[in-house]
């Protein structure tokens, strides 16, 4: 596959485009600083600005667009547009935990416990989730990852969920970037999960 991936420096990103790379697909790594980007067969860095009005054409020709970019940082309307301009129909966000479910109706972010640090792009996340399940013209996926992301282990061996908050058997709720990333090019290669949101964890 040929594709775009937005955000592309930051930590999930990097690791996302890492990934695809390793598979054989082709990656256009997009960034504001392209040179953040590590260079890898695969992969080519390309300086992007979500703002500017020619952002959908680095998007254009693509067989999907992963978004990795902080929700504080960009609305869904500027990510969800751009996409649709682009006329690629396979988009994939990468997620937050907080709108995920710790009991029917009840999310986590939400609960007291939850670290106020983190709040405002938990809620942003939550946000844009609502706004892709109206979604109608994009083939849509939305990954959320454990409460605690972090660099780590590629063990390929996690779980997958839907809307419900995973923990493991000592109620710890954790995942790598790296298996996050094999969750999600997982998803783009086997397309099992269409316009909706899961989970991964360990």
């Amino acid at each position: 596959m040929k594709v775009a991936v937005i955000g592309a420096s930051g930590r999930g990103g990097s690791r996302i485009v890492a990934e695809l790379a390793q598979r054989g697909h082709q990656v256009t790594a997009i960034a504001r600083n392209p040179d953040k980007i590590a260079t890898a067969p695969n992969v080519t860095p390309t300086r992007g600005d979500l703002n500017a009005p020619d952002f959908p054409d680095l998007l254009k020709g693509h067989d999907a667009v992963v978004s990795a970019v902080h929700f504080t940082d960009a609305g869904p309307d500027i990510l969800i547009e751009a996409v649709r301009k682009s006329g690629v129909k396979r988009y994939a966000v990468m997620g937050g935990a907080g709108s995920l479910e710790v009991a029917p109706g009840v999310r986590l972010v939400d609960t007291p416990q939850f670290p106020e640090a983190y709040k405002a792009e938990a809620l942003k996340g939550a946000d844009f989730l609502d706004r892709l399940r109206q979604e109608k013209e994009l083939d849509w996926v939305f990954l959320s990852p454990a409460a605690l992301i972090d660099f780590g282990q590629r063990t390929g061996k996690f779980r997958l969920g839907k809307d419900q908050f995973m923990t493991d058997a000592n109620g710890k709720s954790t995942i790598s970037f790296e298996d996050y990333a094999v969750a999600m090019v997982d998803e783009l290669e086997q397309h099992k999960h269409s316009r909706e949101r899961f989970a991964v964890a360990y």
